[in-house]
């Protein structure tokens, strides 16, 4: 991260506050280095890009797509060695255009549609899971122009509640055709399943970013996610009496550590073989009881004995280590469900997401 260092090191890694309208906003250290690099454009911030790696690009890219109007005021006090220079540039605005004006200088068009994808959403891990939040209208408008196999293969691939309702918007000889070859279907080469995804995030995941605007409830299901258990259910106890709707919806979009007793015995095996033993144990310390048995019963008895032993040995855990435990072997399913190597069936009010 040394480009990013010195960037940082260039704007003042203090935190320097700017003012607009006699008030002060606080930058942090990724906003000062996309204000910079927004100042200097593509031609002249086309070499410091070149030295950035893909995590730095990734988080200047998303604080330059929020960071809104940059007055004059403000650049004059992020950049005290360039006010000259920068003051005649006048105000700037950074926002999705500009971003990917300046990503497509230096980068191959197939990595800045990768990063402005998952700036603007929809939301998603990989393909299938993006493709599941999209409205069922939308999907299926494009569909309709394509091969039965093709939507086949698609409708395959995405949430079956899902694909039922787009099923159900397509023409009824087409969409009667399209189940006849899902029902047909045999395993896709993966060559043919990457084709189909790169085709997809071209000539619609890239177009469609344009013109949809990502879901507000999934957006704080995402952060909800982050939280701790007690903050959690904080602020889901005060939403749900503010607004029961907004908060049911959420809590059906969230996917935690009791979700993964809903895993299937091959996908919870998959799962143990790839988590570290002390994070399971510390994890599973604080698990429900359900949980912590189906666990258990998809090990060994011997393997199974002895994580109950070490679980004992233990003693008292701090809420916050079991947090962190059990937010690594989500992220961990979710991972192995991204690569294909499981699939996570996570039943709520009869809904199913597929990761």
């Amino acid at each position: 991260m040394a480009a990013a260092n010195q960037l940082e090191a260039q704007t003042g890694g203090g935190g320097l506050t700017v003012s607009t309208t006699e008030k002060y906003r606080e930058l942090a250290g990724a906003e000062r280095a996309a204000v910079l690099l927004l100042a200097l454009g593509e031609e002249y911030g086309r070499e410091i890009w070149k030295q950035l790696d893909e995590l730095e690009v990734r988080a200047i890219s998303q604080a330059m797509s929020r960071l809104g109007a940059v007055t004059p005021e403000m650049l004059e006090n992020l950049f005290v060695d360039f006010v000259t220079r920068l003051s005649s540039k006048g105000s700037l605005t950074g926002n999705y255009d500009s971003t990917e004006r300046i990503l497509a200088s230096f980068l191959p068009p197939e990595r800045v549609n990768h990063i402005m994808s998952e700036i603007r959403g929809p939301a998603g891990r990989n393909m299938w899971e993006k493709l599941s939040n999209v409205q069922e209208n939308v999907l299926a408008n494009y569909l309709k122009n394509e091969y039965p196999q093709t939507v086949a293969l698609v409708l395959s691939k995405i949430r079956s509640d899902h694909a039922g309702r787009v099923l159900a918007i397509l023409p009824d000889e087409f969409a009667l055709e399209v189940v006849n070859r899902m029902l047909r279907m045999e395993a896709v080469q993966k060559d043919v399943l990457d084709k189909v995804e790169q085709t997809l995030r071209i000539e619609f995941m890239s177009n469609l970013s344009h013109t949809t605007r990502r879901d507000s409830h999934e957006l704080m299901a995402e952060i909800f996610n982050s939280f701790d258990r007690q903050t959690e259910a904080r602020f889901l106890t005060a939403l749900e009496e503010d607004n029961r709707e907004s908060a049911e919806r959420i809590k059906s979009l969230m996917f935690t550590f009791e979700d993964l007793g809903k895993l299937d015995t091959a996908a919870i095996q998959t799962l143990l073989r790839n988590v570290e033993k002390d994070a399971l144990c510390i994890a599973l310390k604080g698990a429900s009881e359900t949980v912590r048995n189906y666990f258990f019963s998809n090990m060994s008895s011997r393997a199974a004995n002895m994580m109950k032993e070490d679980m004992e040995a233990l003693g008292p855990v701090r809420l916050k280590d079991v947090d962190d435990a059990q937010g690594t072997m989500v992220n961990a399913a979710k991972d192995l469900a991204a690569q294909g190597q499981i699939v996570i069936n996570k039943q709520k009010s009869e809904d199913e997401l597929v990761y």
